[in-house]
């Protein structure tokens, strides 16, 4: 069995931007939380598909609070990374704010933890590096991250 070089949390990183339009609000003008919600998944996988070099599944999605809404013309930045690995399986925090762009003011709208687990060309599980934390931050979430996992496999 190969063994596979850690990787820092930091090669993980990635951002995306969209703009909210119409079709993706209700009546009231606020972006649909399914809407949200598929765009934390996106994150979420492309930031564990870049740790692990491979296709991943999403297994878990923690609660999603929205503590503000999200309009029609505002910039949706999802900022996400790997803050645990286990064998086969990942945890992405997606931090979601909210930008207008013409004032630059922002809005943490929420933060969503997503698990996600690594498959091979033959769409089964596959082993994963283990993620480096580097930072203080980054060791204070990856074991708030070991926290949440052992609640998930309690949950089972």
């Amino acid at each position: 069995m190969t063994t596979l070089a850690p990787k820092p949390v930091r090669a993980s990183r990635i951002t995306i931007a969209q703009l909210m339009h119409p079709e993706h609000a209700n009546l009231l003008g606020n972006v649909h939380g399914g809407w949200i919600m598929k765009l934390v998944d996106e994150a979420g996988a492309l930031t564990c598909m870049r740790h692990a070099q491979c296709k991943v599944v999403t297994v878990a999605i923690d609660s999603m609070v929205f503590r503000q809404p999200i309009r029609i013309g505002d910039l949706v930045i999802l900022n996400a990374e790997v803050t645990y690995t286990g064998r086969t399986s990942m945890e992405a925090e997606v931090q979601v704010l909210a930008e207008n762009p013409i004032t630059g003011a922002r809005t943490h709208t929420n933060t969503a933890y997503l698990v996600y687990v690594a498959l091979d060309d033959n769409g089964r599980s596959t082993p994963v590096p283990q993620v480096i934390a580097e930072t203080e931050d980054e060791k204070r979430r990856m074991e708030q991250a070991k926290l949440r996992q052992e609640y998930r496999l309690q949950q089972r």
